[in-house]
């Protein structure tokens, strides 16, 4: 890449600062960004007695002698909640259940646009976690699943791991899983882009958080060498002499005791030193990781800087010190590797099998799909992944999960692919066609200037 004038780099930059400042405007015009509108006939009043009192009466008793019909009766087959404790959000840390809103009904907006799925943000005031478990579990009777949020860790694992084992819908962490599912997928044609394989690629991983530990456990699942990883958190590199993490940090731990053969020990410079790839979810940037750090990686380096919402460094600083894939967690820049990506497509095949849980196995299907996707529009060094705007990556990503479901006996439907493709087109189409529609009859404004 050609060296940015100090002209350029000032665009970029103003660029990268225009969402934000076009966010500060926007909320407050729309306050908020999800409602919940009907979705059943009224022709006139007499239909309130079919959907309210004494109609209603018949479903009710039909579900409490057949509990599962509450999946046919309601909403709950397409209905999801985003639950947090606003504890890690974004990269802003533990700003609170209020301040964590705005993200919520964004996740909301997503799921609905991109994958057609109904999603509550809910905000809890605890930050204990067996509050948090025993809530959730509260909440099952009127979801068909569960998205957890901006969680900090260590006791987003547990709170997972928990929910996972003990309730009979899908519960996910879009930390953990979306990300991984997407960095897997965007990892698999890069390494394909430069021409290496990936169970040979050194892996340098920044920053040792619910992220890039589950990014860890599918990447190795995936294909890459677990010793060929070198993680790295605040104090440094994990090796089997970080013994503090045995009792601490269990996850932590398991990659001191399953990866970097090397035993380098030392800061982020020591682990990102002669990687071929680097996956960066840290610190906020820019400056977090140096361009001497990219500089000292191999050959056709591969740079996933993926820390919102400013990237550990801006790409073109990575480009110019000699990577040649860059990605980012922005929708600005070229490649971004994002759980919008993810979550929608994953959910949607999740939900139309009515599954009771998303397996990492379904996790790999979704991003294998979604790089293949990808592969079929023609990869570029600028077009690693799909961007939200290749709509037909969440119908194929839902039925690669579904199909994934059924192969693992977690479905209670049972479709072929063909019905699951037109199910799932069908559930997201309508959601982008009403939006549209509102938008175009004045529903919805356009924003303050209109």
């Amino acid at each position: 890449m050609k060296k940015l004038s100090p002209e350029e780099i000032e665009q970029l930059k103003t660029k990268a600062a225009k969402p934000g400042q076009d966010a500060m405007v926007l909320h407050p015009f729309y306050r908020g960004k999800v409602q919940v509108m009907p979705k059943c006939r009224v022709r006139d009043f007499d239909d309130f007695g079919i959907w309210y009192t004494p109609g209603v009466a018949k479903p009710c008793l039909d579900i409490k002698e057949h509990p599962e019909k509450s999946f046919v009766h309601t909403n709950r087959a397409n209905t999801i909640c985003v639950l947090t404790d606003g504890t890690r959000v974004l990269g802003l840390g533990d700003i609170g259940p209020e301040a964590s809103m705005p993200v919520m009904e964004g996740k909301g907006l997503l799921f609905k646009y991109l994958g057609g799925v109904d999603a509550f943000p809910i905000a809890l005031d605890t930050k204990d976690p067996d509050e948090f478990i025993r809530t959730a579990k509260l909440l099952e009777p009127s979801f068909g699943g569960f998205n957890l949020e901006d969680i900090a860790q260590p006791k987003c694992f547990r709170i997972l791991d928990t929910l996972r084992a003990e309730m009979n819908v899908p519960v996910w962490h879009d930390d953990q899983q979306g990300t991984a599912a997407v960095t897997y997928a965007g990892l698999v044609n890069a390494v394909k882009m430069v021409g290496k394989e990936l169970d040979k690629v050194k892996v340098a991983m920044l920053g040792a958080g619910a992220s890039n530990i589950a990014i860890s456990r599918v990447i190795i699942a995936g294909g890459v060498n677990p010793e060929n990883i070198v993680m790295c958190d605040s104090k440094g590199t994990l090796h089997k002499g970080r013994t503090e993490l045995q009792e601490k940090f269990k996850e932590k731990w398991h990659m001191c005791e399953i990866s970097n053969k090397w035993d380098i020990r030392g800061d982020s410079a020591a682990a990102i030193k002669d990687a071929d790839v680097l996956i960066a979810l840290s610190k906020p940037g820019p400056g977090t990781v140096k361009p001497e750090w990219i500089s000292s990686m191999t050959k056709d380096a591969i740079v996933f800087v993926c820390a919102n919402p400013i990237p550990e460094i801006w790409p073109w600083e990575a480009e110019e010190a000699g990577a040649a894939i860059v990605a980012t967690g922005r929708s600005d820049f070229p490649n971004q590797v994002n759980n919008s990506l993810g979550f929608p497509g994953i959910f949607r095949g999740a939900l139309d099998v009515n599954a009771r849980t998303i397996t990492d196995e379904m996790c790999i299907a979704a991003a294998l799909e979604l790089a293949k996707v990808a592969e079929d529009r023609g990869l570029k060094r600028d077009y690693l992944i799909p961007t939200m705007d290749d709509w037909e990556v969440f119908p194929r990503e839902a039925v690669a999960v579904g199909m994934k479901a059924i192969e693992q006996g977690v479905a209670r439907i049972e479709m072929s692919r063909d019905e699951l493709m037109k199910t799932a087109t069908a559930k997201i189409k309508e959601s982008r066609d009403v939006l549209q529609h509102l938008m175009k009859e004045g529903f919805i404004s356009m924003g303050p200037e209109s």
